[in-house]
């Protein structure tokens, strides 16, 4: 049994290394957008089939954010954002529970000059990779940036870290800022230490007691992917809607 912290190369193109998370990620990306395809190809005034689905669930989601924002404006303008996480998120993590997941894969040597092999799985859940979590953190916390000055504008939202005419506030908005550093450690910790230790988990156990015993904890993994996309996703639509407050 090999586990690897790090995420495994598969394959290059022009001398980027592609590895089985990044290849993951293109598998959900291509979901999202064949999705979009099939329930935008033919719309009609009466939704029906996928397309009812699809804006039944927009809906839901819309009205979640709106009572969690209490502004239908708010609500609207944070959905495409918010909504894009969380469905990439629960995507991912739920794809990294398909059987062949983590168990399709080829051997290869472990190190130069060396007789040992390690098995490289094909596939693994892109949120088990570090880069991917820290990339979705990145994105989650410059857009409550950036959504926060243009909203009350640049220097407005300055004065929440920078104030000359009151020092202590300054030394709080020092904090402050360090406080949005560190949400971007705590956003990519959390989600890629929840879904590498539920991997870790089903392999082990795939291991131990092969067919049967690894089937309750895909049923709870299938529950941690969505808590964890939830949690993500409901965390970035807070610190949007405290971005876009004026400081009192």
């Amino acid at each position: 049994m090999h586990i690897s912290l790090a995420a495994e190369r598969i394959f290059t193109i022009f001398k980027m290394p592609i590895t089985n998370t990044l290849l993951m990620s293109w598998i959900a990306m291509a979901v999202l957008i064949l999705i979009s395809v099939l329930a935008t190809r033919k719309l009609k005034l009466v939704p029906r089939g996928i397309q009812n689905f699809v804006e039944a669930i927009i809906e839901f989601i819309l009205d979640f954010i709106n009572q969690i924002t209490g502004n239908r404006k708010e609500a609207e303008k944070f959905f495409p954002l918010v909504t894009t996480i969380f469905v990439f998120i629960l995507l991912s993590n739920w794809l990294g529970l398909v059987p062949g997941v983590g168990t399709i894969g080829f051997f290869e040597v472990a190190h130069a000059g060396s007789n040992e092999q390690v098995f490289i799985p094909l596939f693994r859940s892109a949120n088990s990779d570090l880069n991917m979590t820290l990339a979705l953190a990145i994105v989650s916390v410059l857009a409550t940036q950036i959504f926060g000055i243009i909203t009350i504008g640049f220097f407005k939202h300055l004065g929440k870290y920078i104030s000359f005419k009151n020092p202590g506030l300054t030394f709080a908005g020092i904090l402050e800022a360090i406080a949005e550093a560190v949400k971007v450690l705590s956003f990519s910790f959390r989600l890629f230490g929840n879904i590498f230790a539920g991997e870790v988990l089903l392999i082990v156990m795939a291991v131990l007691l092969p067919f049967i015993a690894p089937l309750p904890f895909m049923l709870l993994e299938l529950f941690v992917g969505f808590i964890q996309a939830l949690i993500f996703a409901m965390l970035t639509l807070v610190f949007l809607k405290i971005a876009v407050s004026e400081a009192h």
